[in-house]
């Protein structure tokens, strides 16, 4: 299936809009208008099944051949140097778990390669913060599709997870609730592995761990799980991108010392402070840490529904302008329950892998530096791994950074057999 010109249009509409910079954070490796989805027979019904990553239902969503995915990347301006094959994606819905461990569903994009071997390796691509449900990468126009095609079109299969509370699961997104991404990202391989043989493309237990942004930061707590070899799973790499490794030393600080640009500071405070008040409770009114009159709409801003640049367009331009006095000066310096939410959620690189680890980075960005990443290959130095920080260059924001760093990533996989 063709991907329409009025879709692309679209597409680099949305990546060219930087005057808002949390735009191109929500929008950042996305964007393949999905044509309509074909009925496929599920795999049961729609309910939640009985066990953790249990397959529920598999929908086809975008057919490309070679130069169609060429074409693709070609309109970001990434490396299409290792596209080798056309690509199928599918959208799964699949049984999980909430933050509270109670049974829910959640949907994830899968992508297989149009050749290659007959059996696959599989990469987890998690992905960055998106507000909008159908920004995630098995959801409509706009969605974060592209590195997985990038990997899938190199020959091996992609489990992206959309996260709970976005694409098509129930509820609302646990925004940076490191945990419960861990169990989604789980159980979506583990659906991705029944799909794929279901399709005829048989995937090994071999897993290489990517992600962009916040799902760099997944990436990271993700191969930590796996390392535990509970899930039939074997990790063979790990590369993120621009994670915010370091909440409490690095990105928080940053916040308000200027490495962050406030724009996107607001953008990111607002939907962690939102999100993290449902499981962390952190206030009982908004107006106890928002300024009139952002306090009364705040939390509606990040309903799932609302457009990225509608949501910046709604708040302030510094957190300062967003922030009562007394959570100015607790983002500034964490104490109490806000404390506690960053701490459940920090660490992601407090371990000692016993696989290759690449970290990637750009010195010129302003929405997650790259002190994150240095302090995560700090922690990972004191447990004895070497992992080394690639910086895409002074002039790499957040957005250059993947796309220089997406490439890249794929040929350091293609390096380790």
């Amino acid at each position: 299936m063709t991907i329409t010109q009025h879709s692309k249009q679209r597409q680099r509409r949305q990546w060219l809009r930087r005057g808002a910079a949390a735009v191109a954070l929500a929008a950042v490796l996305g964007g393949i208008a999905a044509p309509a989805a074909l009925a496929a027979p599920a795999a049961r019904a729609t309910a939640p099944a009985a066990a953790r990553g249990d397959l529920v239902s598999v929908v086809p969503l975008d057919t490309l051949d070679r130069d169609q995915v060429v074409a693709e990347l070609g309109t970001l301006g990434i490396d299409p140097g290792t596209v080798r094959y056309g690509v199928r994606a599918y959208r799964l819905t699949y049984a999980t778990v909430d933050p509270q461990g109670r049974p829910t569903t959640a949907t994830g994009l899968l992508v297989l390669p149009r050749g290659g071997p007959h059996r696959l390796d599989l990469v987890s691509d998690t992905h960055g913060t998106v507000a909008t449900r159908d920004d995630a990468p098995s959801g409509g126009a706009g969605s974060n599709r592209l590195t997985p095609y990038l990997h899938a079109s190199a020959g091996r299969a992609v489990a992206a997870p959309d996260y709970l509370g976005l694409g098509g699961g129930p509820g609302s997104h646990p925004y940076m609730d490191t945990r419960s991404s861990v169990t989604a990202s789980v159980d979506m391989l583990k659906a991705a592995r029944t799909a794929a043989d279901r399709l005829g493309r048989p995937v090994s237990r071999d897993v290489y761990a990517t992600g962009f942004s916040q799902g760099g930061q997944v990436a990271m707590a993700l191969g930590r799980e796996l390392s535990r070899g509970r899930d039939g799973l074997r990790l063979r790499a790990l590369a993120p991108m621009a994670g915010p490794h370091d909440l409490l030393g690095s990105e928080f600080p940053g916040l308000t010392d200027g490495r962050v640009d406030p724009r996107v500071g607001v953008f990111y405070l607002s939907y962690f402070l939102t999100a993290q008040n449902r499981l962390h409770p952190l206030y009982k009114d908004p107006a106890e840490v928002f300024r009139a009159p952002y306090a009364q709409a705040v939390e509606g801003l990040f309903d799932g529904s609302h457009q990225p640049q509608d949501i910046v367009a709604a708040l302030p331009a510094t957190p300062q302008e967003l922030l009562t006095p007394q959570w100015t000066e607790n983002i500034r310096s964490p104490r109490g329950a806000l404390l506690e939410a960053i701490r459940a959620n920090d660490g992601v690189c407090d371990w000692k892998p016993a696989v290759p680890v690449r970290l990637y980075a750009g010195g010129g960005d302003t929405d997650v530096p790259i002190a994150n990443s240095r302090a995560c290959a700090a922690d990972l130095a004191r447990h004895g791994v070497r992992a080394k920080v690639v910086d895409q260059g002074p002039d790499a924001d957040h957005t250059a950074t993947a796309v220089r760093s997406a490439p890249q990533v794929v040929r350091w996989f293609d390096s380790i057999r």
